[in-house]
């Protein structure tokens, strides 16, 4: 036999899939499963029941998010015993967690439905979504440092015993790490073993009276569990790894928190580096959202490529004032992302007496930095009517300053860092098409050497204006038509969200509440939409 083996039980769900039998090292087992916990610990393991194509079988899982449980894929598989690939969505099929009841037969913890699975591409893993959120339970914390070679996991689950077929009890036991792969682990049990139920179970690190989730329990040769072949003495497994993965964790289980913003009520946004990453880098853009009540919030890119979830955490940067208070982000104008050199970027803002004000660094804890491009009351930066900062210039920064006004003219404020707003450009004279322009934005759309120019207008149309810089427009492209849905645009702004080499993209928020992503913009069009909040 070349591998562990692939066992099919559709009352109870297999932990066996044909592995490379070199991965893990053999052993004999004296007892099995490991002894019952205490009650109440380890309380945030899942018992997973499931049903799927007319049978049912049987998992474990941790409670990592009040609304989330990590487990192995292959627990909501067609053929577990021969693929742990899955879709992502719904369940096939009816799938409930009994979290926080270490005890089955008692009533505590709660039973709740599975609504989502989202698996990990490559692993045996999966999160899924709970239909509510669970109470008095706390979730157990990702593990991130590396799993060494001979360090001491204690395994859970509610899978089978040595003598019993379907336990009520949660079983734990202690397992070596005998092999450390790039995507999984071998263990052993020297008195216990992983048994069918346990699958999806999870593999704890404990230290200095912290426990942290490290892998999940993925398949096993079964050796001593009730039903196994008494000949079969082998205890290993073999275990999907997580202390790698702590940042898609955390991106998954952040899903339905953007999704449940009051985007229409979203007034401005600027895109820019603000919590880290750099173009090229893993983590992508991040967006700053300004509300209708003054809150801001800044959303942290994600470190993957996945354009349907292009953020992974958030921060509320200001508080939405409290009755009978005011704050200053009441009197915000406009405002955009820009990059002025020596760490996160910034923003500039403009208020409405006119005021300009450069935040040199904005990150997770606030705005840094701050300093006054225009003072208050001035009779100029009233009439600006649309900002975006760009890299318009040889200058490498972002932080060329395209402005449009209110009698049509387009002017350029280059190197905002060294030269403030003094050294204004002319761009175009006035001209009445421009007062036109609802919404502008900074973009790299075409590879010119300098930045190109996004302009939203009033009557839905959207134009294109490749490598804008100091010698003003040279050339335009329509990438969407008059009349076009585009004329119910809340706010957008272009950036690096989704491949992270330039910033080709662009996100929408729409006035009756979504929120739309429009990958790999170009001169010829905004192409694929795809709706990242529905």
């Amino acid at each position: 036999m070349s591998g562990i083996r692939p066992r099919r039980a559709w009352m109870t769900l297999t932990v066996a899939a044909t592995v490379a039998s070199s991965a893990l090292l053999t052993g004999s087992a004296q007892a099995i499963s490991g002894e019952a916990a205490k009650d109440g610990t380890y309380a945030f393991t899942a018992k997973l029941d499931i049903e799927r194509d007319g049978g049912k079988r049987s998992c474990s899982g941790a409670l990592v998010d009040k609304q989330w449980i990590l487990s192995a894929a292959r627990c909501f598989a067609a053929d577990p015993g021969k693929d742990f690939r899955i879709d992502e969505g719904a369940p096939k099929g009816k799938a409930t967690a009994t979290v926080g009841r270490t005890d089955l037969s008692g009533t505590a913890g709660s039973v709740t439905d599975i609504a989502e699975l989202v698996p990990y591409a490559g692993r045996d893993l999966v999160m899924a979504r709970l239909a509510k959120p669970v109470s008095g339970v706390t979730p157990v914390a990702i593990g991130t440092t590396p799993i060494a070679t001979g360090e001491q996991l204690k395994m859970a689950g509610f899978g089978r015993t040595k003598t019993e077929w379907v336990p009520n009890k949660l079983h734990a036991a202690s397992f070596t790490v005998d092999t450390v792969q790039d995507t999984a682990i071998g263990i052993t049990g020297k008195d216990a073993a992983v048994c069918k139920g346990d699958t999806g179970g999870p593999a704890l690190r404990e230290s200095g009276g912290r426990v942290e989730l490290v892998a999940v329990n993925s398949t096993s040769w079964q050796g001593g569990c009730l039903g196994t072949d008494p000949a079969e003495t082998r205890t290993g497994a073999l275990d999907a790894r997580v202390d790698d993965l702590a940042a898609w964790v955390r991106q998954v289980r952040y899903r339905p928190v953007f999704a449940g913003a009051p985007w229409e009520k979203a007034t401005h946004i600027a895109s820019g580096y603000f919590t880290g990453g750099s173009a090229g880098g893993t983590r992508h853009m991040d967006m700053i959202v300004r509300w209708n009540d003054a809150e801001v919030t800044l959303y942290q890119g994600a470190d993957d490529k996945d354009p349907r979830h292009p953020f992974a955490a958030e921060y509320q940067l200001a508080e939405p004032p409290k009755a009978g208070k005011t704050s200053i982000w009441q009197h915000v104008e406009q405002l955009t992302g820009a990059s002025f050199g020596g760490g996160s970027d910034g923003l500039v803002v403009r208020w409405v007496d006119g005021e300009l004000t450069q935040y040199t660094h904005v990150d997770a804890k606030g705005f840094h930095g701050e300093k006054t491009l225009a003072k208050a009351k001035n009779t100029t930066w009233p009439h600006a009517q649309q900002i975006t900062a760009g890299r318009y210039t040889a200058n490498q920064q972002r932080d060329d300053l395209l402005v449009t006004w209110d009698d049509g003219r387009v002017t350029l404020h280059p190197d905002l860092g060294t030269n403030g707003v003094d050294k204004a450009q002319k761009l175009l004279a006035k001209t009445s098409t421009w007062t036109h322009a609802s919404q502008i934005s900074a973009g790299e759309f075409t590879g010119k050497k300098t930045m190109d120019l996004l302009v939203q207008w009033s009557d839905g149309e959207a134009t294109l204006y490749p490598g804008v810089d100091t010698a003003g427009f040279h050339g335009e492209s329509n990438v969407r038509p008059e009349k076009s849905y585009w004329t119910n645009v809340n706010a957008m702004a272009g950036g690096a969200f989704v491949a992270n080499a330039r910033a080709n993209d662009v996100i929408v928020s729409w006035r009756n509440g979504s929120v739309s992503l429009y990958p790999g913009v170009d001169a010829a069009g905004t192409h694929q939409e795809i709706k990242i909040v529905n």
